[in-house]
């Protein structure tokens, strides 16, 4: 059988494939429990599934809390809605730091794993966990310090700065919970353990969901503290559950065992991580950063345009986070491919997470553009921010098949350790197309905040085009971690 008809075949069949036949049900159960096999051999699109459900699952739970929680501060109005959005440009420069030392973390275990290394792959998840630490003591002090600044230079508006001061402060003060949530699920999914991340993600925000809107109402016994409730539910639900990942890690319950004698600092392994880590966070500033320089376009329209993007991109970050999870198990798979030395198999698990992406992720943008009004309704009945939340909804999620591939091409350099090629293309793609044709769109062609939305579905469409044909070339193939 051809390569082509094999991948088809697969692709038309992800569970039943395999030497041991068994149903998709019996799959589902297997990667909820935590499966305990080698990803380097065997169905190329069964080890896919495998991975995908529980990373698509924890992915679930982070854009489920994402709407939960714009939904209950949306309450308190369009300011408190806009001192949340304002504050989270900023948190994506701690997002872009977390998640480029979490894509280093992923990409080296992978590695490590797929080449048989366990003392090795513990070795490089500690350095990861002490590097987070160091990391996040020095964001918390210039955040907790800088926050209102910070705001007021985002042109937050004097109710906007008087409501989401204290919000700023204790999200960007207490970041250590962030970093090391996302650090130590990365840490388990290079290794293979998705159920593990599942579990972890699921017990912090179904804390932050349920403690959220006790502390932004006063709800029973807790205090009313409005928009700062949700910042102090989420630190409290993130670091439960960044302690309880710790837990596992700590104790030897999982694919990766952290012992006391890895308690050191190697600066061999450190300094491989630093060099994939600021690349890839590098690469993920340029790209979060193109979102900052929209908000600052869309600012400029008022409180009411600013809440209904917040709005809107929730609800498109609710569509886009569980086709990460599909992203993140290629990441996974071409890691621990190219360590078992078998390349191809790495381009067969891209091309078979690029077609299921493409699928689920076209289909839910279909809904998104029918539903977009009725969407923006269940979180604000105000009329002037409704029309704002829909047009972003509709116009973004015309980018999404596209997407769906751009997704897992960027996992795909970064678990393969090639960092570079996915910031190059975020500068290009982001910043010489984006951010330019969004303030055209806008200022100059009279499209006003609908002009960044269509700016943004473009970029989406771009990315993907430009990063599969990068990919083609192969040059991800000789990435040595």
């Amino acid at each position: 059988m051809s390569t082509s008809t094999s991948e088809s075949t697969e692709a038309l069949s992800p569970v039943t494939s395999s030497a041991d036949d068994v149903g998709l049900w019996d799959a589902i159960r297997e990667s909820l429990r935590g499966s305990h096999r080698d990803y380097t051999e065997g169905s190329v699109s069964r080890a896919i599934v495998l991975l995908a459900i529980p990373m698509v699952l924890e992915m679930v739970m982070e854009s489920v809390f994402a709407v939960c929680d714009v939904f209950f501060v949306s309450k308190l109005g369009a300011s408190a809605v806009a001192s949340v959005g304002l504050t989270e440009s900023w948190l994506t420069i701690v997002y872009a730091l977390a998640m480029g030392l979490a894509i280093a973390a992923t990409a080296i275990v992978a590695r490590r794993t797929g080449e048989r290394d366990r003392e090795g792959a513990a070795r490089s998840a500690m350095q990861a966990i002490l590097l987070g630490l160091a990391i996040a003591a020095i964001l918390g002090v210039l955040g907790g310090t800088l926050a209102p600044r910070a705001l007021h230079l985002m042109g937050a508006a004097p109710d906007v700065l008087a409501i989401g001061s204290t919000y700023a402060r204790i999200m960007l003060g207490g970041n250590i919970t962030i970093v090391m949530l996302f650090l130590i699920n990365a840490i388990f999914r290079g290794a293979g353990d998705a159920a593990i991340a599942m579990r972890v993600l699921w017990l912090a925000n179904g804390i932050n969901i349920v403690l959220g809107p006790c502390l932004i109402f006063g709800l029973g016994p807790f205090p009313r503290l409005g928009v700062a409730g949700a910042a102090v539910a989420t630190n409290i639900g993130r670091g439960t559950g960044a302690l309880f990942a710790a837990t596992r890690l700590f104790r030897g319950s999982s694919r990766i065992e952290i012992h006391r004698r890895h308690v050191r600092v190697d600066f061999g392994v450190l300094g491989r991580m630093l060099r994939l880590g600021w690349s890839a966070s590098v690469q993920l500033l340029i790209g979060i950063g193109s979102w900052i320089a929209l908000i600052r376009i869309l600012s400029t329209y008022g409180s009411n345009a600013l809440a209904g993007y917040t709005i809107g991109i929730r609800m498109v970050i609710f569509a886009l986070l569980p086709s990460q999870g599909i992203a993140n198990a290629a990441a996974t798979m071409v890691g621990q491919a190219l360590g078992a030395r078998n390349p191809e198999r790495a381009a067969r698990a891209v091309r078979l997470a690029g077609m299921y992406n493409m699928v689920v992720l076209g289909g839910v943008g279909v809904l998104l553009m029918v539903f977009a009004s009725s969407i923006a309704r269940f979180f604000t009945t105000d009329p002037a921010v409704v029309p704002h939340a829909t047009n972003c909804l509709r116009i973004v999620a015309t980018g999404f098949a596209f997407y769906g591939w751009g997704m897992v091409f960027g996992q795909a350099f970064n678990g393969a350790g090639d960092t570079w090629t996915p910031t190059w293309l975020n500068l290009v793609v982001f910043w010489l197309w984006e951010v330019p044709l969004g303030y055209f769109l806008a200022k100059h062609a009279g499209m006003g905040p609908r002009g960044v939305y269509v700016a943004i579905a473009a970029a989406f469409s771009t990315y993907a085009v430009a990063a599969g044909v990068l990919f083609a070339r192969g040059g991800w193939r000789g990435r040595v971690v």
